[in-house]
């Protein structure tokens, strides 16, 4: 799939991409589908009756669709999208924003209670970092520019060259001013 990163700009579909299910079946989507809702339940954790209504709600807002089945029997989707930005002005994108962060944490408490079940190379890799920087709004832009710019080449929706021991990887950035900083 060639990258395709939309603007989301309609209230209600930002609104409708926030909820947690949502924003969670068309992640796993983006970088390991396509997959069945049984799949995609399995992988998030959620039943498959319920995998299937919310993929039909992304497929309603033309974010996923269904892909070519093998059998005829299986019904699996795809992502229509390889990203997406929203209009950070709006209150839909604040609540977008609080169901991403709420998932990539989700995702860092059970990454850290099964992380000794992995190969030690796999935990090497593993980073947590935290800066506390001092930026204007225009440094802190150019800065998650330079870091999208690199990460980029490696979104498994669009990658065809990843070495045979590659996996699936949640890579996460958080860039946001403190509440009681100078940015007002």
């Amino acid at each position: 799939m060639d990258a395709r990163r939309p603007t989301l700009s309609d209230p209600a579909t930002v609104r409708a991409l926030a909820h947690p299910v949502r924003l969670d079946l068309l992640g796993y989507l983006m970088s390991d589908g396509p997959a069945t809702a049984s799949q995609c339940a399995r992988a998030i954790g959620d039943t498959p009756s319920n995998s299937s209504y919310h993929l039909r709600v992304l497929s309603g807002l033309g974010l996923v669709e269904e892909d070519a089945s093998a059998d005829g029997r299986e019904r699996p989707w795809r992502a229509t999208i390889t990203g997406f930005t929203t209009d950070p002005g709006t209150s839909e994108a604040s609540e977008l924003l609080a169901a991403s962060v709420q998932l990539d944490y989700q995702a860092a408490r059970e990454y850290l209670r099964r992380r000794d079940e992995l190969p030690s190379d796999w935990r090497d890799a593993d980073v947590h970092a935290h800066y506390g920087l001092r930026v204007s709004a225009e440094e802190m832009r150019t800065i998650v520019e330079a870091i999208d710019a690199i990460v980029r080449p490696y979104i498994a929706a669009v990658r065809t060259d990843g070495p045979a021991d590659a996996a699936s990887v949640s890579f996460s950035m958080l860039a946001l001013p403190r509440p009681n900083g100078s940015a007002s």
